[in-house]
């Protein structure tokens, strides 16, 4: 029996068909009176429970082999910055106590790139560039960071952990939409006039469940795994949307000081009345940087094999399309 957690939503939801594939039992953990429309149809047991409430992990991890610790609170703007920090590390440290108290064989935590260090020249950084926490930009990376550490010291401790960093994932059940699913959206519903000299490492979220599962089945204890593909710049995205989709890419480069007062005008409003700016400062801030990453460690260790992203956005924009994120 595998246990996911995160399992509702983006990457959870494929992780969860990577293993039904393989033929493994799979327990969702979902947390009382939310959604959980990507779990519809699919053959999985449904647990309700809550990571910052300890009496319901002890049960939920009754029979389960292996953890796949999806899970987390990806908000790149919080008032408060106290709850993104209790789920995403508080939460990953309970977990870990209960798995090892529970007899887990196998914990494999997702993390992020965001987590991980980058290369002043904008080169792809891998496992192994230097970080710390005063490089972390936001609390949703240092809330990430956190929680790798805490991944780690149970590593030492004797508990299997083994930790996976995705890149950018794009594809199909983007329910929420990500921030980068977002970019689709808004390049389909043409608000995107122009763009800012910036760069990803684009990964189909299908590949990035496969790392996963590979990572359970071959990765090192107390390792880690860039599970990434393509590193291209936002403007190289746009063009290969554009050609996707027969829509016109942006043309107009902005400097970054443009969105920097953008977002520093949208972030300060919603700090005093509420809501979600839609230029966050914290987004703007990282787009200063070329997130570059290389997965030659999962190729080499695991047999990791991303494919094409393309494909990955073509069914991206297919998915939206039919769910009503954009005119079709």
């Amino acid at each position: 029996m595998d246990l996911v957690t995160g399992g509702t939503g983006f990457v959870g939801a494929h992780v969860v068909r990577t293993l039904l594939a393989r033929g493994r039992e799979v327990r969702c953990l979902v947390r009382e009176g939310r959604p959980h429309a990507n779990l519809d149809g699919l053959d999985v047991e449904l647990r309700a429970g809550d990571l910052l409430q300890a009496d319901t992990l002890a049960p939920l991890l009754g029979g389960v082999e292996r953890v796949f610790h999806v899970a987390a609170d990806y908000r790149l703007f919080v008032r408060d910055p106290k709850p993104l920090y209790a789920a995403n590390v508080d939460g990953t440290k309970a977990l870990l106590d209960a798995a090892k108290a529970a007899g887990v064989t196998r914990f494999v935590h997702t993390s992020s790139v965001g987590a991980l260090g980058l290369h002043h020249d904008g080169s792809p950084a891998d496992e192994r560039t230097p970080v710390d926490l005063d490089r972390m930009i936001g609390h949703y990376k240092r809330s990430k960071y956190l929680a790798e550490r805490e991944a780690e010291a149970w590593a030492a401790r004797g508990l299997d952990v083994v930790i996976v960093n995705p890149s950018t994932p794009v594809g199909d059940l983007d329910i929420k939409p990500t921030p980068t699913g977002q970019i689709i959206v808004d390049f389909l519903r043409r608000k995107m006039p122009a763009y800012v000299d910036t760069g990803l490492n684009l990964v189909d979220v299908r590949d990035v469940a496969e790392g996963h599962v590979l990572a359970a089945e071959r990765g090192k204890t107390g390792e880690k795994y860039i599970l990434g593909a393509q590193n291209l710049s936002l403007r190289q995205i746009l063009d290969l949307l554009a050609d996707i989709t027969g829509l016109p890419a942006p043309t107009v480069q902005l400097p970054h000081w443009v969105p920097w007062i953008v977002g520093a005008c949208q972030t300060g409003f919603a700090r005093l009345f509420g809501g979600t700016p839609r230029v966050s400062l914290e987004a703007v801030r990282m787009s200063k940087h070329r997130m570059y990453f290389e997965s030659t460690k999962a190729e080499q260790e695991l047999g990791y094999a991303p494919g094409p992203v393309r494909d990955a956005l073509e069914r991206a924009v297919l998915w939206f399309r039919e769910h009503g994120y954009a005119d079709a």
